[in-house]
C-alpha cells in the first residue's frame, strides 16, 4: 500500500543523530514529509550542504547551527531564505545575540533543543497556516542582541588594529600558545623585550591578561601578521 503525506515537506539539517531521529519521528506521526540531510563526517563546508537541500524541496528546514566539521550554519539561512524556504534554527546555543543574528539573516524562528518538540510541531503548523511564529517584541529583543554584539566586535577589532606589526606577531605567538620564552627565541630577542610587547598589548586590548587577549582575538576571527 502507498501512503500518501500531506504535509508539509521539512528538511532535517542535524549533525546530532538521536536528536535528527528524534524530530524525524515525531514529524513523521504529525503526517509530515521528513528529508533528512546526511551530514558525512570530514565534511568541509557548510555551503557544500546547499545543493543536497534545495534537492529535497522543503518547504520548511529546521536547522541546526553548529553542524560539527562543516562550520557555521547560520551561512545557511540567508540562501535557503532567498528561495523561499522558511528556516527554524533548532539549537543548543543559549547565545541571544546568534539567535538575532538568525533572524536578521532570514530565520522565521529560533528555538532551544531542550525546547518541547510540540514547539517545534507548533511552529511549523503556525508557518503553513501563514501565522506569526514569534511575536514582534522578542524579535526585536534578539536583534538587539545581535546588534549590541556587532557593536561590541567592531571595538574589538579596532582596538586590535592599533597593534604594531611586531606586537601583532606577538599576539599570534601567544594564539599559538607559545610562552615568552620560546617567542624570544623564534624572534631572536630578549625574554625582557618580548614582556615589553605582551604588556603593550595587553594594554592597547583594555585585558589584563594574556589568556583574555588570545580569547579576544579569537572572538572575532583575528589573525596575526604575516612576515
Amino acid at each position: 500500500m502507498i501512503i500518501t503525506r500531506t504535509g508539509t515537506r521539512v528538511a532535517v539539517v542535524e549533525d546530532h543523530s538521536l536528536f535528527a531521529e528524534s524530530l524525524e519521528i515525531a514529524l513523521d506521526m504529525e503526517g509530515h514529509d521528513v528529508r533528512r540531510i546526511i551530514l558525512s563526517e570530514g565534511g568541509r563546508s557548510v555551503s557544500t550542504l546547499l545543493p543536497a537541500i534545495m534537492r529535497a524541496h522543503p518547504r520548511v528546514v529546521l536547522l541546526d547551527l553548529d553542524l560539527g566539521s562543516y562550520g557555521n550554519g547560520v551561512r545557511l539561512i540567508e540562501p535557503l531564505t532567498k528561495a523561499g524556504v522558511n528556516v527554524v534554527v533548532v539549537t543548543a546555543s543559549i547565545d541571544r545575540g546568534r539567535w538575532g543574528e538568525c533572524l536578521r539573516y532570514g530565520a522565521r524562528q529560533v528555538l532551544a533543543k531542550s525546547s518541547p518538540l510540540n514547539d517545534i510541531l507548533a511552529t511549523i503548523r503556525r508557518l503553513n497556516e501563514g501565522l506569526p511564529v514569534i511575536s514582534r517584541d522578542e524579535r526585536e529583543e534578539l536583534l538587539g542582541h545581535w546588534h549590541k554584539q556587532r557593536q561590541e566586535v567592531q571595538v574589538m577589532r579596532t582596538r586590535l588594529e592599533h597593534l604594531t606589526h611586531r606586537e601583532s606577531q606577538v599576539l599570534g605567538h601567544l594564539m599559538d600558545g607559545r610562552a615568552v620564552r620560546e617567542i624570544a627565541r623564534i624572534s631572536v630577542v630578549s625574554e625582557a623585550t618580548v614582556r615589553t610587547q605582551v604588556k603593550s598589548i595587553l594594554s592597547k586590548l583594555e585585558v589584563s591578561s594574556q589568556l583574555a587577549a588570545v580569547g579576544l582575538a579569537h572572538h572575532v576571527g583575528w589573525q596575526p601578521a604575516v612576515g
